[in-house]
């Protein structure tokens, strides 16, 4: 299994900071690429945000999957989702999309909002999941929240988390805060991830590198494709 060395261009340190890295040590994390984030039609439009910047990430994003399917990488996608019965929607994350007058469970174009099983809940098209890579449901912001997430991670020996998806500054910075207080090395893929504004993108990528990459690293996602692209 080929091994690489560490990201020099990512900031604010090389990645991973044990040196060598490969896909038998790291995840790619494909974080809630659904029709209810990144469709007109869906949840996070219907709560009166612009999707725009979270579309400018599909591209990337699908090239990079692309690639990274060359490799034995565990893959995982996660879906922000819950239950039909909403069981697992609590209470203050209800009252708030209730406030947006976009309730969880709510009928719009694409069913029910964030409920498993509805058109808005799977994947948006070029992010669907092959034979073999794993899909994780979660009722809150964090992979790591209500999920066996972890156990997959430790069961496989992952050390390094590759991540990607939306939002930015939501799901995918929760995530990388907990995998990080967990002892996992992260790089975000910042081209490949999206968020409402640019501002509030730029933002996370700032907060990760003070402190020396208090959360982990960041990159672009061709840096990753070019060596992976060296055996």
């Amino acid at each position: 299994m080929s091994e690489w060395a560490s990201i020099e261009q990512a900031t604010p340190y090389p990645w991973p900071l044990a040196g060598q890295w490969s896909a038998r040590n790291t995840a790619v994390v494909v974080i809630d690429m659904q029709r209810d984030f990144l469709a007109q039609e869906g949840y996070f439009a219907s709560l009166g945000e612009n999707i725009d910047h979270l579309r400018q990430a599909i591209k990337p994003a699908q090239d990079f999957l692309q690639a990274a399917r060359q490799q034995p990488f565990l893959i995982i996608h996660t879906r922000e989702s819950h239950r039909p019965e909403l069981l697992d929607l609590q209470d203050n994350k209800r009252r708030k999309a209730q406030r947006q007058n976009s309730p969880v469970g709510k009928q719009g174009p694409l069913g029910r909002l964030l409920v498993r099983g509805e058109p808005g809940c799977d994947f948006y098209p070029g992010f669907a999941p092959q034979a073999g890579e794993i899909v994780v449901d979660k009722p809150g912001n964090s992979a790591f929240y209500a999920t066996d997430f972890e156990h997959i991670l430790r069961v496989r020996n992952i050390r390094n988390l590759i991540l990607l998806g939306v939002t930015t500054d939501v799901c995918v910075s929760s995530t990388m805060r907990d995998a990080n207080d967990r002892g996992f090395d992260c790089l975000l893929l910042s081209d490949c991830c999206g968020a409402a504004t640019q501002s509030l993108h730029e933002h996370t990528l700032n907060s990760i590198s003070h402190e020396g990459g208090i959360f982990g690293a960041y990159s672009d996602s061709q840096a990753l494709v070019q060596a992976l692209q060296q055996v």
